[in-house]
């Protein structure tokens, strides 16, 4: 066997799979070109970091339980042209994460807030940030679910070990008390520790009837708004974007505002 051979194994056997596929190709310019052992031996070893830096990219998308892939590149920020563009590309630098403030979306159904928290939270978890994303009548679900368990101090240890946590569509449906209340717990946990980003189609004056309960309602808002960045949309759906209902309808306006 020769030593290409034996070498070829042994970057199979080491799993160096990236360098075993290019190898050939370092070897044939090396020859040609008298390039020096070490440069091809850094381009093989790059190439290997690549690919691998790479796939875990697209695991840790996979493991985040996006309902869509969608990014900042692929909003159209022309049609709701009032959302001001540097200040949702300044949340995509993630500075956010570091200030541990929260995000809250708030509009009506189909104007930009699911895809906006994605597009962050794709941008976190692209750079191997552990991000989960979670509809809002699931975690209640969950939270019902363990009440009965008592198992709510479990399940709120799994969310706040995520280092952003994006809740989707609070607001859709009435919310069991003892779902609130675990609701609850998890907010207080991860405030001032770690991010949320949280979708809702109801102001907050509206969310005592979300949750059933005034006093927790104020409760989660509280601790969500003191370190926030809350982005109001009032806009057309993107759902009817192409066709023609809205025509005589003005145009959308949104308002940021920083807690």
């Amino acid at each position: 066997m020769t030593s290409f051979n034996i070498l070829r194994n042994n970057l199979e056997e080491l799993s160096l799979s990236k360098m075993l596929e290019v190898l050939p190709n370092v070897m044939d310019n090396s020859a040609k070109n008298n390039i020096p052992l070490t440069d091809s031996l850094l381009e093989l070893t790059n190439a290997e970091i690549e690919f691998r830096a790479e796939r875990a990219k697209k695991i840790n998308i996979m493991t985040s339980h996006f309902p869509y892939i969608k990014t900042f590149k692929d909003f159209d920020f022309s049609y709701q042209p009032s959302i001001k563009r540097e200040q949702i590309a300044d949340l995509m630098t993630l500075r956010f994460i570091e200030t541990k403030t929260n995000i809250v979306f708030v509009g009506t159904s189909g104007v930009g807030k699911t895809h906006l928290a994605t597009a962050i939270g794709i941008e976190a978890a692209s750079q191997r940030i552990s991000t989960y994303f979670i509809n809002f009548a699931k975690l209640m679900e969950k939270f019902k679910q363990a009440a009965k368990e008592n198992r709510v101090e479990q399940v709120v240890k799994h969310y706040l070990k995520y280092t952003v946590l994006i809740i989707d569509e609070i607001g859709y449906l009435p919310v069991d008390k003892a779902a609130a209340y675990g609701f609850f717990q998890l907010i207080a946990a991860r405030y001032e520790f770690r991010p949320t980003i949280l979708t809702t189609n109801q102001a907050f004056s509206k969310w005592g009837d979300v949750f059933g309960d005034a006093v927790i309602a104020n409760a989660i808002i509280d601790r969500l708004v003191h370190h926030c960045e809350i982005i109001k949309i009032a806009g057309r759906s993107y759902r009817v974007k192409d066709r023609k209902i809205f025509e005589d309808e003005p145009e959308s306006t949104t308002q940021i505002s920083s807690y």
